[in-house]
C-alpha cells in the first residue's frame, strides 16, 4: 500500500500544480528547492520498497521504519491536497476581484478613495500570504523528516528493485480462525460464496466434471482472505461437507507442502517421492465431499497444479476448492469458469466502523466526538481498503492523537 502511496506523491510533486506552490511560496521560505529535495529523498526510498515490503514480516524496525514513512506520505498528500483547495479559492477570488475593478473603471470616478472593496482585497492578500507560509514550513519541516527516513535506509541495507536475485519473501500466515466481532460489511458477498459452495445455481455438468473451483478475486488489503475466512467457518457450510481443509499457499507455489497439509497428521509411510505422495492426496479425499480452501495463490503456471488438481479429482460430487488470489489469470489457470468473486471496496460507512472499531475499542462515546473530523478524513485516505483502515487505525501518530485528546 505504501508503494503506491509513494508512486502517488511523487507523481503529484512532478504535476504542474505543483509549479504554482513554487511560483507562489519560493519567496516566503525558498519552497522549490524544498520539494527538489523531497522529490530525490521519495525516489530514492521508492527503489527501496518492495525489499522493505518483503522484510517487515520477520524484521520489527522495518516494520517500523515503513509506519513512520507511511505517516510522512499521507501529511504530504493532505499538503498537496490543501494547496490545491487554496489555489482552487484564489482563483475563485482573483475573478470576482477583477469583476469588481471593472466597475470601479466604468464609473470613473474623480477623488480615488481607498473602498471596502480594495480593504477587502487587501485582507485577501493578508490570508493568502499567511497560508503560503504555513504550506512552505510543513514542507519545509516534512523534507527534514523524510531526508532523515531516506538516510536511514542505508543502515537496512535494502535492495534497489534493479538488483537481482533478491530473496523471496515469506507472507504472513493465515488459518481458518476468525472474530466475526470484527467484520464489517461483506454481507451480500458472504451469501453469494456460501451459495456458490452449497451448490445452488451449479448444473449437473459442472458437477460431474470434478471439484468445482470458486475463486475471490481482488487487489491487496481489500479482504479476500476474511470473506473466504467467513464463509468456511459457515454453519451450514461446515455440515454440508465431509472434510474441510484450509491451506495457506503463498508464493512460491510449493505441491509438495499443500499436499502434506491436506493429508494433515495422519500416519502415513515416507511420502518424500512425489507420485506416492499424489496418490495418498488422491485416496484421501476419494468419495467424500471435501471443502478445500486455498489462501493467497499466485503462480500462473499451470504445471504447478495439475498434478495437484488430479488427485482431487476423486472427490465425491459437490466438492469445492475455494481460492484467494489478486489475478483473474491465475483464476483462470485453476478452471474457474463463471463462479467467480471479485471483492470490491467497501463502502465508506463500512469502512468508518471499522476503523473506529480499531481506534476508538472501548472508549466513551462523548470522547470519540472529539476525534470524529480526524477519523473521517483518515478514512476517506483508505479509500475503501480494509487493511489500509486497519493498519492506520493502529498508527502510532492516531494512537498519541487519542492519548492527547481522550
Amino acid at each position: 500500500m505504501v508503494d503506491a502511496l509513494i508512486s502517488f506523491v511523487i507523481d503529484q510533486l512532478a504535476s504542474t500544480a505543483l509549479e504554482q506552490i513554487k511560483e507562489n511560496v519560493r519567496l516566503v521560505l525558498d519552497v522549490e528547492k524544498e520539494v527538489e529535495q523531497l522529490t530525490k529523498s521519495l525516489k530514492k526510498i521508492h527503489a527501496v520498497l518492495k525489499d522493505a515490503e518483503k522484510r517487515q514480516v520477520k524484521e520489527a524496525v522495518v516494520q517500523e521504519w515503513l509506519d513512520e514513512l507511511t505517516e510522512v506520505a499521507y501529511e504530504m498528500d493532505n499538503v498537496l491536497d490543501e494547496w490545491n483547495t487554496q489555489a482552487l479559492k484564489q482563483q475563485i477570488e482573483e475573478q470576482e476581484d477583477q469583476g469588481e475593478n471593472t466597475l470601479v473603471i466604468k464609473k470613473k470616478v474623480r477623488f480615488s478613495m481607498p473602498s471596502p472593496s480594495n480593504c477587502f482585497c487587501f485582507g485577501q492578500a493578508s490570508r493568502r500570504i499567511f497560508v503560503r507560509h504555513d504550506i512552505a514550513q510543513t514542507i519545509k519541516d516534512l523534507n527534514s523528516r523524510l531526508t532523515k527516513i531516506a538516510e536511514e535506509r542505508l543502515k537496512y541495507q535494502f535492495h534497489s528493485t534493479t538488483t537481482s536475485g533478491i530473496e523471496q519473501p515469506q507472507r504472513p500466515k493465515t488459518s481458518s480462525l476468525i472474530d466475526v466481532s470484527k467484520i464489517f460489511g461483506r454481507e451480500h458477498e458472504k451469501h453469494t460464496l456460501i451459495s456458490m459452495l452449497l451448490g445452488q445455481g451449479t448444473s449437473t455438468g459442472e458437477e460431474e466434471r470434478g471439484p468445482l473451483v470458486i475463486p475471490v478475486v481482488g487487489m491487496g488489503g481489500m479482504g479476500k482472505t476474511t470473506l473466504a475466512q467467513l464463509a468456511y467457518n459457515d454453519e451450514n457450510v461446515k455440515a454440508h461437507f465431509e472434510k474441510s481443509i484450509w491451506v495457506c499457499v503463498s508464493d512460491p507455489f510449493d505441491e509438495i507442502k499443500i499436499a502434506k497439509t491436506i493429508i494433515g497428521g495422519h500416519d502415513t509411510p515416507n511420502l518424500d517421492e512425489f507420485n506416492d505422495l499424489m496418490q495418498f492426496v488422491s485416496k484421501f479425499v476419494e468419495g467424500k465431499k471435501f471443502l478445500l480452501a486455498l489462501d493467497d495463490v499466485w503462480t500462473e503456471d499451470d504445471t504447478k497444479w495439475e498434478q495437484l488438481k488430479l488427485a482431487l479429482m476423486s472427490g465425491a460430487q459437490g466438492s469445492r476448492i475455494l481460492v484467494t488470489t489478486r489475478k483473474e489469470t491465475v483464476a483462470r489457470m485453476m478452471g474457474a469458469t463463471t463462479h467467480m468473486i471479485h471483492l470490491e471496496k467497501l463502502s465508506e460507512q463500512n469502512c468508518l466502523s471499522l476503523f473506529y472499531h480499531i481506534a476508538f475499542l472501548d472508549r466513551e462515546k462523548d470522547k470519540t466526538d472529539l476525534l470524529e473530523t480526524i477519523g473521517n478524513k483518515i478514512v476517506k485516505k483508505c479509500d475503501g481498503l480494509p487493511l489500509a483502515a486497519k493498519t492506520l487505525a493502529r498508527a502510532k501518530s492516531f494512537s498519541s492523537i487519542v492519548a492527547q485528546l481522550l
